[in-house]
């Protein structure tokens, strides 16, 4: 069967959820929410390095999972080398999927959106050297996008202006009415991707990396020798921070989380 822990500063891990469960239903999953610590993108590489690796290992040690999935493009661009120096357990990344947009880009005009601690990472300069050289690459930072599906997924309304404010920078001027390929690199954005393809008119590849990582997670449990097995139940969300809300324990059980609790940060 297999049991994976699957990591967020919030909700956006679900839409990477969604991949692995399409994949492999039968994985058991733990899903943690740092939501004390949110948002990733507004916190400096050295908060994220002091925080992360020590959390990650008190959580594989309360939890017992067989491999971990950082589902956090900030999280996996700042400090992945450090979680994985404190864990003796697979651990998988999330990595901007900058090389299939810039392979389905016809104008050869792409865009990065994520949030400002993943734009800004020199981890994403070297993906667009090694794999976009010969694109034009835009790069939008975005928290508010990031509150907005958070907003989006508690049960509260999007307004369409708020999406539309965020991005319509990022598609001024010549080069970003060329962008025909964006990259959703922050995993909250996949889950609104009906609202972004609402708020432009150019024909958009909207372009996430949650089917590689579900692949991802396949082949590694593969190679684990001996799955553990969990003990019956649901599966269980694990909130860092206050109590949810009713509209939130839902939001976790849409995704297959019956169990949602509250933890101390």
């Amino acid at each position: 069967m297999g049991h994976a822990l699957i990591f967020d500063s919030g909700v956006g891990g679900l839409s990477v959820v969604a991949e692995i469960r399409k994949r492999l239903p039968s994985l058991r999953m733990t899903y943690v929410a740092d939501d004390v610590f949110r948002p990733y993108g507004e916190k400096t590489e050295a908060q994220l390095k002091a925080r992360l690796p020590r959390l990650l290992w008190e959580l594989t040690e309360a939890i017992n999972p067989d491999l971990i999935v950082m589902a956090c493009n900030t999280a996996s661009t700042t400090a992945l080398a450090e979680i994985r120096a404190a864990l003796d357990i697979p651990v998988i990344g999330v990595v901007p999927a900058i090389k299939p947009a810039a392979l389905a880009s016809k104008t050869k005009t792409i865009a990065v959106l994520g949030t400002p601690g993943t734009v800004r990472r020199q981890y994403v300069d070297g993906l667009i050297q090694d794999f976009a050289a010969e694109c034009h690459v835009i790069l939008k930072g975005s928290v508010n996008l990031v509150d907005i599906a958070e907003k989006k997924l508690s049960g509260q309304p999007v307004d369409l202006d708020w999406v539309k404010t965020e991005i319509a920078p990022m598609f001024a001027g010549r080069r970003g009415a060329d962008i025909d390929a964006v990259v959703l690199a922050c995993t909250h954005f996949p889950l609104l991707r009906d609202e972004l393809k609402a708020s432009v008119t150019q024909s958009v590849q909207w372009i996430d990396s949650g089917s590689a990582i579900a692949k991802r997670v396949e082949d590694v449990l593969k190679n684990i020798p001996h799955l553990k097995t969990p003990p019956l139940g649901p599966d269980v969300a694990l909130l860092v921070g206050p109590q949810t809300s009713d509209a939130r324990r839902q939001t976790f059980a849409n995704f297959g989380f019956e169990r949602v609790v509250g933890l101390m940060g």
